[in-house]
């Protein structure tokens, strides 16, 4: 009976201090894993970091710390953990393969939102897409088209291509092309076309509107029409202008040319 106490008390004095050191490993270094999980949370947030970026990071970085630590309190057990790392490895390299269209996504949606291409709001043509962005997530990214429709578009499609955000900048140029008629005044019609321009409020004095002759077509004087306008104001301003520039051409007799074709009829005489 004395030797098997002896015994128990001799593993308590050599395992009891290895559990008692395990479990102050796995107290201390979980509350030391908090504190770094918060300090990333908040170097996020100060970043204005997207915030469902910062939870996934935030849980993620914590994961990876506590797993860190349990290893750590079991070696200090004296259990061998190499095998454990190899089946974490193991584990890890099969996921990565299983879910590398998933993972390229993600890797793809934490540089556009770190990057900044462009926000929620923005009118974006990017991934075979054109719309307003709705919502930047982790995966895909949310387009509203015109017509009102919602499109979901993976990340990786976008950041591997071209991205063209036509809200990026405060301003925008409209181009439009009009032809008139050779016979018509074209320092008239210039004129014409500049009061046009000056009668719309909506159109900035600075960059001035740009009227000039562009082409001597085929079948017309082709004017350019370059005016600069707010970014929201585009497409109302646009289209107001082409209204605005056929009335008042037929108001004043100015002739928009379109193609004609002459058709001669011959008929064969009989022998």
């Amino acid at each position: 009976m004395e030797e098997i106490l002896s015994k128990i008390s001799g593993y308590l004095a050599v395992y009891g201090i290895r559990v008692l050191g395990a479990i102050a490993i796995f107290i201390i270094g979980k509350w030391i894993v908090k504190l770094i999980k918060k300090a990333i949370i908040k170097v996020m947030e100060k970043a204005k970091v997207d915030p469902t970026l910062i939870t996934f990071l935030g849980n993620l970085s914590y994961m990876l710390l506590l797993t860190f630590v349990i290893l750590a309190a079991l070696s200090n057990l004296g259990v061998n953990t190499t095998s454990f790392i190899a089946v974490l490895g193991a584990a890890g390299l099969a996921v990565g393969l299983a879910l590398q269209g998933s993972l390229s996504n993600f890797g793809a949606g934490v540089l556009l939102i770190l990057l900044g291409h462009f926000k929620v709001g923005d009118y974006v043509e990017a991934g075979g897409v054109a719309g307003t962005v709705e919502a930047v997530r982790i995966f895909n990214t949310v387009f509203r088209t015109p017509d009102n429709r919602v499109i979901i578009v993976p990340n990786s499609n976008i950041i591997g291509g071209n991205i063209i955000n036509y809200s990026a900048k405060e301003t925008r140029k409209i181009d439009i092309t009009v032809g008139v008629s050779y016979d018509d005044d074209i320092r008239a019609v210039k004129g014409e076309l500049q009061r046009i321009l000056q009668e719309d409020e909506r159109i900035l004095k600075d960059p001035a509107p740009f009227v000039a002759v562009g082409e001597l077509a085929d079948s017309s004087v082709n004017f350019v029409i370059r005016p600069w306008v707010k970014a929201a104001d585009y497409w109302n301003v646009y289209f107001d202008l082409i209204e605005k520039i056929k009335l008042r051409f037929d108001e004043k007799g100015f002739t928009i040319p379109y193609p004609q074709q002459d058709i001669h009829l011959y008929q064969e005489k009989k022998s």
